[in-house]
């Protein structure tokens, strides 16, 4: 299998289709109902209300929806990972790895606010990859950081992705004051419009704007298949940061920079996983991006085909086994 992603053929489009159906098809099987949180903000409750007419609280559209989501966050994060050329050569692994990734806690396939944060998250990452050497980078800032506006508009912890916004205009731009600013005015531009719809229909409530944040320990993992899950996402990760780390000196330096945005990503979804950690594992979801890229890399790099394939299928059976037989975990 990771001979077949290893290389872009266009058939390999259909063949990530077949791979996302095997892995997400328990979807289909359970229609799980989407997943509501606490921290779930304004936007999320307001699509769940728009969707509730048509799917029910429960259903098959749910799922659909979830499953069209991560099928398409894996073809989009495999696209811009090869046009930013993240690898010597273009491939298939990247959205392989974002599947299997996701399926490691089988409430990751749910409909979710992390599951829109992270479609977001991709856009945001390759918006902020566009940063260096831009001719109009003003107005390239400013629509990354709307973006990153409304994370927290769906999620509310996902407010700490400012930091990201902070690491990225340092590491892919010179020093300016205006720069900073348009990044600031363009984070605050959705509350600004928000605030203006529930003026006018009379719900403006200052303080509910303002996410409530507290820090707290990760929730520790309640089954050892939750450990399982967790050491099968760390690990592949440190392995792929030894070959990407092992690498550097051969990459162009907009491809260490797009490295180093991922990383920054990472970095915020770490410390996001602090932030009212609740009953469930959604805070991790929002580190998938990253984690699924370093994931390819150790798949890519070793010269011995041996242990990737093994780490391939061993990952791949555990993910069979966590979302087709739930009764077993």
């Amino acid at each position: 299998m990771i001979g077949v992603f290893r290389q872009k053929n266009p058939g390999n489009a259909i063949g990530l289709l077949i791979y996302a159906l095997i892995l997400k098809f328990p979807l289909f099987l359970h229609t799980p109902a989407p997943l509501q949180q606490a921290d779930d903000n304004y936007l999320y409750k307001l699509i769940l209300k728009v969707l509730a007419p048509l799917g029910g609280q429960q259903g098959f559209l749910y799922s659909f929806l979830a499953f069209i989501f991560l099928f398409l966050q894996a073809s989009l994060l495999n696209r811009i990972a090869n046009s930013v050329k993240l690898f010597p050569r273009p491939n298939f692994l990247v959205g392989m790895s974002f599947l299997l990734v996701t399926s490691l806690l089988p409430e990751w396939n749910q409909f979710s606010s992390t599951l829109l944060v992270n479609f977001l998250l991709i856009w945001i990452w390759y918006g902020m990859v566009g940063w260096y050497n831009n001719n109009k980078p003003l107005s390239a800032i400013f629509n990354t950081s709307l973006l990153v506006g409304i994370l927290p508009l769906l999620y509310s912890p996902s407010i700490g992705f400012i930091v990201m916004v902070v690491l990225g205009v340092i590491i892919t731009r010179p020093m300016r004051i205006g720069e900073w600013l348009v990044a600031a005015v363009g984070f605050l531009v959705p509350y600004y419009f928000l605030m203006v719809v529930l003026f006018l229909t009379d719900n403006l409530q200052p303080d509910g704007l303002l996410p409530k944040i507290s820090f707290h320990l990760p929730r520790l993992p309640e089954s050892l298949w939750v450990t399982g899950g967790m050491l099968l996402m760390v690990v592949p990760f440190l392995v792929g940061g030894y070959f990407v780390q092992d690498n550097l000196n051969k990459m162009l330096i907009q491809v260490r920079k797009n490295w180093s945005l991922l990383l920054s990503v990472m970095l915020v979804g770490l410390i996001i996983i602090l932030v009212n950690p609740g009953n469930t594992y959604q805070h991790w979801m929002l580190s998938c991006v990253p984690i699924a890229c370093f994931h390819a890399a150790t798949y890519y790099y070793p010269d011995k085909k041996a242990f990737p394939l093994i780490l391939h299928w061993l990952v791949f059976a555990f993910c069979i086994v966590v979302n087709y037989f739930p009764h077993l975990t």
